[in-house]
């Protein structure tokens, strides 16, 4: 690890010592579906979305068995709730049928789930099951990383690979849910406060 990465790494530790995913989930279903909810919209809007959703669905099976057309009402100011609707149930059942009604915890086996990709997967891995398989590359991340010079990529996939040879693995979890923190907070798309 160069020196500039442990700056990065310590005030990062200093500014956010709790570091810790934004959505609001008491299980790995939960976190799944919130997390494939996220996408083009704020984690603040999911929350209170999720808040009455997931009081009405306690169980993967509840999901599996949800009106499509209802659940798409329910999500529908997350943006983009046709496909996230699809998404969740589609993969409520999946879960259902191959995994048991359990949240799988590869990524392999996550990434069979409809709508999720690897950043989803790398939340739920790091979230909840404490697995460093990956980087969480958000749009904060990819923005951050490349302001920090750990990259030069644009890619998603290629950002994660570069900061997962420049950050320590033990790190990436909290790294990452960290710099989401500090892109929210501080380094937003307009300002590079750094």
């Amino acid at each position: 690890m160069n020196d500039r990465v442990e700056t990065i790494l310590s005030i990062l530790h200093e500014y956010y010592p709790g570091a810790d995913c934004a959505l609001n989930h008491s299980n790995a279903h939960e976190l799944l579906f919130a997390t494939i909810m996220s996408a083009q919209t704020t984690d603040v809007n999911v929350n209170k979305v999720t808040e009455h959703l997931f009081a009405k669905y306690k169980t993967v099976a509840d999901f599996a068995n949800a009106d499509l057309d209802t659940f798409m009402e329910e999500i529908r100011s997350t943006g983009f709730f046709r496909n996230k609707a699809k998404n969740v149930l589609a993969s409520a059942n999946l879960i259902m049928n191959e995994y048991g009604g359990n949240v799988p915890n590869t990524m392999d086996d996550l990434l069979k789930l409809p709508g999720v990709a690897r950043k989803t997967a790398n939340v739920v891995l790091g979230t909840w099951f404490g697995i460093a398989s990956g980087f969480v590359v958000d749009t904060h991340v990819k923005r951050l990383a490349f302001r920090l010079g750990l990259t030069k990529e644009t890619d998603p996939v290629k950002v994660e690979n570069d900061l997962m040879n420049v950050i320590p693995k033990d790190e990436w979890i909290f790294s990452g849910h960290a710099i989401i923190l500090h892109g929210r907070a501080i380094c937003d798309a307009k300002k590079a406060a750094l």
